[in-house]
């Protein structure tokens, strides 16, 4: 039994997820509550469903859904380096009509190696690039989003 629990708390990374050694994830960032409710909720509009024994998979809708969502939006890729020097304050109030875009604009703020403040407000190396804020225009964006020059790079506290 000790193996077996020992197996179940490993924690390995299976293409950027934690997994525990049979490959479950460990979702860190939710509490379980969260999952299943989450769970729940993608199984009420048919995303996934729950075979046997709690296992959940994604539904041919759900590969649906979750493409079109990922295929919308652009992807852009980061043109700066680690240790960048982080002298852009970035403020942003989109509306929870827009989630989607919302959560894109906040993963390409990780890649442009931005690092949260707030939820809303991020900073990091500056400018954003030309595309990217081309695009944030495109998108009708642009409007929801502030940028601030910071005269010292913001150094962040551990």
């Amino acid at each position: 039994m000790e193996i077996l629990e020992d197996l179940w708390n490993a924690e390995l990374n299976y293409k950027g997820v934690r997994v525990n050694f049979f490959g479950v994830p460990k979702f860190l960032l939710h509490d379980s509550k969260t999952v299943r409710s989450t769970l729940s909720r993608l199984s009420k509009k048919g995303f996934v469903k729950n075979t046997s024994y709690g296992k959940w998979m994604i539904t041919p809708d759900g590969k649906k859904y979750f493409e079109k969502e990922n295929k919308i939006l652009r992807q852009f890729a980061s043109p700066f380096k680690k240790g960048s020097v982080r002298n852009l304050l970035v403020m942003f109030d989109i509306p929870e009509s827009r989630s989607t875009e919302r959560h894109w604009f906040r993963a390409h703020l990780r890649k442009f190696n931005y690092k949260m403040i707030q939820k809303s407000v991020w900073v990091g190396p500056s400018p954003l690039p030309k595309e990217f804020v081309a695009y944030l225009k495109e998108v009708r964006l642009i409007d929801c989003i502030k940028q601030f020059k910071l005269a010292k790079d913001y150094k962040l506290k551990h």
